[in-house]
């Protein structure tokens, strides 16, 4: 009898055992799909910049506008070969960036020419070509684009280059993965919000406000300009009738995309990675968007951005009507501030945040969150779990939505708590199965469904009149409610009767076992 349950008891540890290790089988399998897709593009990046950093281009920013052009030069012939195989099918004539007396400067001709050649041809044609692409000045890519400098060194440093850059994949959005990490070897990354904005976030934080064809949309501290290509995108996919229309195409084109920030270099990054996007003449200036020369007002109809929110400024260099909203040197309640300004009545803007704007107990902060509240429509915050931003920061976040009306209209505020973003929350940031960005969009989109939702949901509603009694509050921590299950334990003497019980059949197992033996 006693071997019989002895039997039983190792089959179901073997079975334990078993589970725990195919468990983690299937975790280490999953982790080195996510290697070969994303190890393998890091690798040959890795070789690249260490080319430059052997070569003396040694500053990150250096390597990464180098390693741009680059990729830019290559990336126009390769949307000229497309163009042109597309032409065949269509009978039609393809746009051309380089005409019939400057095909020596295309990648596919110049990358096959031995070092000294090659680097003449860069150096004394396709660099010169590259920044007057545009004209004039007229365009925000030639007024970056005039200063560039190239500074690879040597015919032998460059020819590696190229065969380096021939070798990565360049499919998509040159900014995904490949742009991402690349951004990561920044060392003052981990101080500047709008270097490092997931592609993900940006998707999710462009698909809650829903770009039309008719909005005029700003970053006003663009970086790569990552939100701007986002809605670009977006755009293209949701709303084809912009290219059958010319004044659409022409407003797509030439008016409707804008973004200031204050490094050049971030600023011609990001402008060719707008024209890259097929966006030609975007509006991207040089322009410090807190000071007192942005006179800018009720001048566009979506914001998109996640502005810096680790620095103070003096209150001497901030425009009035912004400190008229918020007394404060904080920058992420002047940026705050700035986007109600700039926007026109009617509309919307998605920013990031840090949480302590939400809860903040200064006066600066409850007046901003007053400001919103009273006289505009808050929609929704999604709370988002710190781990958003790593490697670079573990700072906590969220996304604010709402409306600029200047005659108030708030009424319910939805809260999302967002617990999982498709990837793991630790530095590494491997890819999940868990992830809630489809739920919220999902929800956001039928907010009238979310009525019934309770406090202890990831989703709820909290009526403008209770953010109101708990002193503009928006932190979801106020609001959300936990659940505690109850266990219920046996009392001590039932526990140690079985206990007394085991033992007994243990000693007479043992007692079998003994006799079996002899």
């Amino acid at each position: 009898m006693y071997l019989n349950y002895l039997k039983i008891r190792q089959k179901e540890r073997l079975v334990i055992i078993f589970e725990f290790y195919f468990k983690i089988y299937i975790i280490k399998k999953i982790e080195r799909e996510n290697m070969i897709i994303t190890g393998e593009l890091k690798n040959k990046i890795d070789k690249i910049w260490e080319i430059f950093w052997t070569g003396g281009i040694t500053n990150p920013l250096s390597v990464i506008e180098q390693f741009t052009y680059l990729i830019f030069i290559k990336l126009l012939d390769d949307k000229q070969l497309r163009a042109e195989r597309d032409a065949i099918l269509l009978g039609i004539e393809p746009k051309k960036f380089f005409n019939e007396e400057q095909q020596n400067l295309r990648w596919s001709n110049f990358k096959e020419l031995e070092a000294q050649k090659m680097y003449d041809t860069m150096v004394n044609e396709v660099f010169p070509f590259i920044k007057n692409l545009n004209g004039d000045n007229s365009s925000s890519f030639s007024r970056y684009m005039k200063d560039a400098i190239f500074q690879i060194p040597t015919p032998q440093m460059l020819e590696k280059i190229v065969t380096g850059i021939e070798d990565l994949a360049l499919e998509g959005d040159i900014k995904g993965n490949l742009y991402e990490y690349l951004l990561s070897k920044l060392a003052t990354s981990g101080t500047n919000g709008q270097f490092r904005t997931p592609r993900h976030i940006i998707d999710m934080m462009v698909k809650l406000v829903k770009p039309v064809p008719t909005d005029m949309i700003i970053d006003p501290a663009c970086g790569t300009s990552g939100f701007l290509v986002g809605a670009g995108e977006y755009l293209k996919e949701n709303h084809n009738e912009i290219f059958n229309s010319e004044e659409l195409k022409n407003h797509y084109q030439n008016n409707m995309f804008y973004g200031n920030d204050m490094d050049t270099t971030m600023l011609r990054i990001g402008t060719m990675n707008m024209m890259l996007h097929d966006i030609e003449n975007p509006d991207i200036d040089y322009k410090d968007s807190l000071a007192k020369s942005n006179t800018d007002k009720e001048k566009y109809t979506l914001v998109l951005a996640n502005p810096p929110f680790k620095g103070s400024l003096d209150a001497e260099s901030v425009a009035d009507d912004i400190l008229k909203i918020t007394k404060t040197k904080k920058t992420e309640l002047l940026f705050l501030a700035l986007m109600i300004r700039i926007l026109k009545n009617g509309g919307r803007c998605a920013v990031i945040v840090p949480d302590g704007v939400l809860f903040g107990a200064s006066n600066a902060h409850k007046q901003l969150r007053k400001e919103i509240i009273e006289n505009h429509i808050l929609q929704g915050i999604i709370s988002m779990p710190s781990g958003v931003f790593k490697p670079y920061a573990g700072v906590s976040t969220a996304v604010l939505l709402f409306t600029k009306t200047g005659v108030g209209g708030t009424d319910k505020v939805w809260f999302y708590d967002m617990q999982a973003d498709g990837y793991s929350l630790d530095d590494k940031r491997t890819k999940i199965e868990d992830n809630d960005i489809e739920d919220i969009i999902n929800r956001f989109s039928n907010l009238e469904n979310e009525t019934s939702r309770k406090r202890t949901e990831k989703s709820f509603l909290v009526s403008k009149e209770e953010i109101v009694e708990n002193d503009y509050d928006l932190s979801i921590n106020k609001y959300k409610e936990i659940e505690y299950e109850e266990i219920v334990y046996e009392k001590p003497e039932v526990i140690i009767g079985k206990i007394k019980e085991l033992e007994k059949e243990i000693t007479l197992g043992l007692e079998e076992l003994e006799k079996l033996v002899k």
